[in-house]
């Protein structure tokens, strides 16, 4: 018999990760937009643009054109230029609920990113690497908003 424990843990991920960016804090929420947005990429020379509706109710999802893609999920909450909560299937197409949040605040280096990815659900194996995706992502997001403030000008501009 498997215990209830060992169940839960194996219907469940949490992914939690601190990012600094020395970049200020609407930079770095621009930033946030335009990655997991028209910048996506899931490795080096691997771009994965997606639609980021940013709004309550936005949706998460690639466009292939002629009405065909993928839908990731909703924007839950936003708050410029603090708080991005998104909830939905993400890359997973089997029964499941995610929740990403990402929490910006102010620190002495710049910017200081909370993000939690939490899951339940029918999670394959397979499915547990996404913490290696985020860590790109989230590499990716932190070298354009720095490079954005090198560079004088804001993200997307």
């Amino acid at each position: 018999m498997i215990s209830t424990e060992s169940a839960i843990e194996k219907m469940t991920l949490s992914i939690t990760e601190e990012i600094t960016v020395q970049a200020p804090i609407d930079v770095t929420f621009a930033t946030l937009i335009e990655q997991l947005g028209p910048h996506n990429e899931v490795a080096e020379n691997r771009p994965l643009p997606m639609k980021l509706e940013p709004w309550p109710g936005g949706r998460w999802y690639r466009d292939l054109g002629e009405s065909n893609g993928h839908f990731w999920g909703h924007v839950q909450a936003i708050k410029r230029p603090t708080l991005l909560e998104i909830s939905g299937p993400l890359i997973m197409s089997y029964p499941i609920s995610n929740n990403l949040q990402y929490r910006l605040s102010e620190s002495e280096d710049g910017t200081l990113i909370k993000f939690h990815h939490m899951a339940f659900g029918l999670i394959r194996e397979d499915d547990r690497h996404v913490k290696d995706g985020w860590k790109y992502t989230h590499a990716r997001l932190k070298e354009r908003a720095e490079a954005a403030v090198r560079g004088g000008k804001a993200a997307g501009r």
